[in-house]
């Protein structure tokens, strides 16, 4: 069982006693102690530090008491910074700096906000951080006995408030909210309405569900950073006590794959000289990033869904089980869907996951997000860098009106915005970026975004997909396609393209009994809305 901690201000008056005639009469920080099935670990009891003769005698005197009712009760009393106990910003601060800097520990112990002593403000201070999460407690409210009785410790609850019931506190409420939606966007004042309302659910869901979350979306959309700041947000609020463990999945193959996500024991298999914890366990009572899930082989599928579910899975090469706590964000640029249809992406783990599903636009389809994102990565570099970088008036409309109209594809989203205004913010002589250094880098951009792989991609599909289609696919998807569209028109006919596309795969599918290659590529090619038929009639105009 968790160990109970007590959090809450002694009660000048309420506490006060001297003499025995003390133990007569209802004390309820003292009364805590004294009741027989309620073992308390710790007292984190609370005063303020304004002058009070007798402050110091009350400390040691209400120590000494719950000492002696409770012996094994460790207690640990604060003075605040607070001079005027019903001034609400001195009590309120003076608290959320005791919440961020005390180390909770919520796996071992429970926590109990003692809020009938105290003043009227603290009270509701102490409401509004339980409520937020800043403070992980439960709140706690005690009686007096019915009947005066000697060394009767009264009553105790546990109570829940729903305090967004209550205006003036719902308005702090928003407050709160806000500032964390910002905290999500890294204080970027986004414009862009569909985005702006999908990171405000974000921040709804994700202080409030430990659920999968799945973030679809091109490359460079960010979902990434999201994931991080996920992280950092729940973390702040002491609902993750584990790390951020991140890993790209297109970049883990074979047998290897297995291995980096769920570890391997030694000799698991050749070269496997030490054992390896993986990364689910690396994750534990952390979040988990998995980009680009779609990568992931069936196998691994089945073992990660099986993580999911029950927090326990088997390592490469071992009968024994070990377990994992962590909560997961996905994130794909492709349609999980599709590739359920296509026989790549497992359904059960799709289901899984899809909970809480977020499409991140790209950087074209936030046009008007552009002009703030330039101000953060022009701040971002004045922080790195040591120095100011601004564009002179004329240079900043050149730029924004080149990277808002239609000749800005932004292939690379926001990864490509960064590294250009970061590039003209180097270039800066004196910290100005002039019209001159914008041409260059719009003449730079414009020249990546026609380079051959664009080009060789137009020549394979041309005459099978339109260009405003094949524009809304990201450019890793557009040379697969190409590389696909290639081997069909070297090939007779769909089964052969299918043999020579999924060679190496079909052995495995075989044994399952779903070796039809054919079938694969027919359901891969109608993703972009093609035929056999008419990639052939394309081939032979």
């Amino acid at each position: 069982m968790k160990k109970i901690v007590i959090l809450g201000f002694i009660g000048t008056q309420l506490d006060s006693g001297r003499g025995a005639a003390r133990w007569e009469r209802w004390r309820p920080t003292v009364a805590l102690a004294q009741h027989e099935a309620l073992a308390l670990a710790r007292m984190e009891l609370f005063l303020s530090n304004r002058p009070d003769r007798y402050r110091d005698q009350l400390m040691d005197q209400v120590r000494e008491d719950i000492v002696a009712s409770s012996p094994d009760t460790v207690v640990n009393i604060s003075t605040l910074p607070i001079t005027d106990p019903w001034d609400f910003g001195e009590v309120y601060s003076a608290l959320f700096d005791f919440a961020k800097a005390y180390d909770f520990k919520p796996d071992e112990e429970e926590y109990w906000v003692h809020i009938t002593t105290g003043t009227h403000v603290a009270q509701i201070c102490l409401f509004l951080l339980a409520e937020s999460r800043l403070l992980p407690a439960q709140l706690l409210q005690t009686s007096p006995p019915k009947r005066q009785a000697t060394g009767s410790p009264g009553n105790y609850a546990i109570i829940d408030l729903d305090l967004s019931k209550y205006d003036q506190l719902a308005t702090r409420f928003a407050a709160e909210r806000n500032d964390a939606v910002a905290f999500l966007k890294s204080g970027i004042a986004t414009r862009n309405a569909r985005f702006n309302k999908t990171i405000a659910e974000i921040e709804h869901v994700s202080v409030r569900s430990k659920s999968p979350m799945l973030l679809m979306g091109p490359t460079g959309a960010g979902k990434s950073f999201l994931a991080k700041r996920v992280f950092e947000l729940k973390k702040s609020r002491h609902q993750l006590a584990g790390n951020f463990v991140e890993v790209n999945c297109a970049t883990l193959h074979g047998d290897g794959a297995a291995s980096a996500l769920f570890g391997h024991v030694r000799g698991a298999f050749t070269g496997a000289a030490h054992e390896r914890a993986g990364l689910l366990r690396s994750a534990h009572k952390g979040l988990l990033f998995l980009d680009e899930i779609g990568e992931l082989g069936l196998d691994e599928q089945a073992m990660l869904l099986k993580a999911i579910e029950e927090k326990k899975f088997f390592p490469v090469g071992s009968d024994k089980e070990v377990e994992s706590d962590f909560q997961l964000i996905a994130g794909t640029n492709r349609d999980l869907q599709i590739e359920i249809d296509a026989d790549t992406f497992r359904d059960d783990l799709f289901a899984r996951i899809n909970l809480w599903t977020y499409t991140l636009p790209g950087l074209a389809a936030r046009a008007e997000d552009i002009e703030p994102n330039m101000d953060y990565v022009l701040a971002q570099y004045a922080r790195d860098a040591g120095e100011v970088a601004r564009f002179n008036k004329e240079a900043r409309e050149r730029y924004l009106k080149f990277a808002m109209s239609s000749e800005a594809t932004w292939r690379g989203n926001f990864r490509d915005l960064s590294a250009s205004v970061t590039r003209m913010a180097t270039l800066a002589e004196g910290g100005r970026i002039t019209d001159a250094i914008v041409e260059a880098e719009i003449a730079r951009l414009a020249t990546r975004w026609k380079s051959a792989p664009s080009n060789a991609v137009e020549s394979n599909v041309e005459n099978l997909i339109a260009a405003e289609t094949l524009a809304a696919i990201d450019l890793y998807d557009q040379l697969q396609l190409a590389a696909v569209l290639g081997v069909c028109r070297e090939s007779k006919s769909l089964s052969d393209a299918g043999r020579k596309l999924f060679a190496v795969s079909s052995a495995a599918r075989a044994e399952k009994g779903s070796a039809n290659d054919a079938d694969r590529l027919r359901k891969y090619l109608g993703k972009y809305q093609l035929t056999w038929a008419t990639i052939s009639a394309a081939e032979n105009t």
